[in-house]
């Protein structure tokens, strides 16, 4: 049986914020995020600590500008979501920093709201600007 394609989702600002990031790290991060809508994983994707399990996963791709991390969610049957795209500043340790697992951990409420809209309203197209 193929498998669908589930569509992409973008919860707060993480489009725009991917956009800003360098070329390569852009490619890098669209082709997990298009591995993931397909049902695969990239190589470079990890379960992100604290959030019980691989249903929260994290990309962590490295340039010449710094260290760059993708955040998203398959652990929804509607959607990939895209929660958090930014650059890790701190030069403390690999963990992520608290300020973006508190966007992360926000955004992923919002996404599961939205999915529990999605399996209940199929028919009726969302209306709501912060998805796209």
């Amino acid at each position: 049986m193929k498998q669908t394609e589930k569509p992409l989702k973008w919860v707060g600002s993480s489009h725009k914020d991917l956009l800003a990031l360098p070329a390569g790290v852009r490619s890098v991060f669209g082709y997990a995020l298009d591995l993931a809508q397909r049902g695969g994983q990239h190589t470079a994707a990890k379960p992100l600590k604290g959030f019980g399990g691989a249903g929260v996963l994290e990309v962590i791709e490295d340039d010449s500008g710094g260290t760059y991390r993708a955040i998203y969610t398959v652990r929804f049957a509607e959607a990939v979501f895209v929660l958090h795209c930014f650059q890790k500043k701190s030069k403390h340790g690999i963990a992520t920093p608290q300020k973006d697992m508190d966007i992360i951990r926000s955004r992923l409420k919002v996404a599961g709201a939205y999915a529990e809209e999605l399996r209940h309203e199929k028919t009726e197209p969302c209306t709501d600007d912060s998805w796209h």
